[in-house]
């Protein structure tokens, strides 16, 4: 599998906000080709400065995660997600393997 953690910075004013949109793309989101599963992360105990948390998207392999990426649609999600954040995520991509 192949995909991307992104540490992400809430604004402090929009977590709930930013909990439903997560809530809504679950429930209703759209599944590009290669789609597996997404993951938000909320530490139980927050070792940073400021309200830290990770966003974890899979696919079934590089070609389908940068495909999605370069897609119209999700330049319109990744817009939607911005307004929540203040500043842009910390991506991380890379290869997901079973232990």
């Amino acid at each position: 599998m192949y995909g991307t953690i992104a540490r992400i910075h809430p604004k402090p004013d929009r977590i709930d906000q930013l909990r439903a949109y997560v809530e809504r793309l679950a429930a209703t989101g759209r599944s590009p080709a290669g789609y597996r599963q997404s993951y938000i992360f909320r530490p139980d105990e927050d070792p940073y400065e400021r309200p830290t948390w990770f966003l974890i998207a899979l696919f079934d392999d590089r070609e389908s995660y940068v495909a999605n990426a370069n897609s119209p649609e999700q330049d319109a999600e990744y817009r939607q997600l911005r307004e929540l954040l203040e500043d842009d995520p910390d991506w991380m991509d890379g290869t997901f393997t079973g232990a």
